[in-house]
Parts: C-alpha cells; structure tokens; sequence
C-alpha cells in the first residue's frame, strides 16, 4: 500500500492508502479528523469543505495521491490555541449554528471567501453553495459580514 505524507492543521502526517482514496475518508476514517463531514460524496453538498494549500476544496472528491507534500487544513486547524478564528467567533455570536452538520464546511468556505474577498458583497455570500438543510442563511451572511469587519 502506498503512503503519502502531507501537512494536516500544521503537523506534518503520513498514511498509507489506495491512491484513490478520497481525501474525506482518509482524514475521517485514518486520522479520526472528524470535523469535515460526509453528506454527498460527490462534491456537492459541500459539508466536507476543507482547504488544500489555503484554497477551498471538498474532500470527498480528491484523491489522497493528490495530496502527497501539501497542506490540508480542517475545521480542527482553524484556532489558534484557545483563541478562535474570526469566522468561528462570528458563528457563535451570530448563533448561526441549528443541528451544526453543516457548519464546518460552511465556516471553511466563508474563511475561504474572505481570503479571496476581504470585504464580500451579498452577491459574493451568494455565490457559496454550501448546503444547510436547516436554513441559517441570513444568519450565516450576518456572520461573514461580522468576520469581515474584524479582520
């Protein structure tokens, strides 16, 4: 069996795994991150949202072959120590989370965006397609808009 050997949340990690294992099942499965969570396995619920090399991508749908010397962060690399994330502070203070499943992914994409777009629009919030199956969108574009402004 093959091993690959990547960055996963700031520590350096080595698996041995198909090469076609999906990057979700490794890091769930593997290394019991469990943050990214498994909706769809085709990329399109958006509940694994996780970043290779600081850019957005979903898990489910990326071999681990792909992965071999980069960087992977999860929702569990965010923090910093005891101090959270801006995105992860606007969550909790905007109360954004219901049943959470989707919550992960949701915070990774909106990081994500204000990587790309410091100061997004409602059309930028509009064009993540992450799913919540309980509707805390406007609650979610409070919160992006909250993260924003603290950067």
């Amino acid at each position: 069996m093959p091993s690959y050997s990547f960055v996963l949340n700031g520590k350096p990690v080595t698996v041995e795994a198909p090469a076609d294992m999906p990057l979700l099942w490794v890091l769930r499965d593997l290394l019991n991150v469990t943050g990214p969570k498994y909706g769809c396995g085709v990329g399109v619920c958006r509940a694994c949202t996780s970043h290779l090399d600081g850019d957005e991508i979903q898990p489910c749908v990326v071999p681990i072959a792909d992965c071999t010397g980069r960087e992977i962060t999860t929702i569990e690399g965010l923090a910093d120590g005891d101090r959270l994330h801006p995105v992860q502070q606007a969550w909790l203070d905007r109360d954004v989370a219901q049943c959470g499943f989707c919550q992960p992914g949701q915070i990774m994409a909106a990081v994500a965006l204000l990587k790309r777009t410091p100061r997004p629009s409602d059309a930028d919030i509009d064009r993540i397609e992450n799913v919540c199956r309980c509707g805390t969108y406007c609650r979610i574009r409070e919160a992006i808009k909250q993260a924003s402004r603290s950067r």
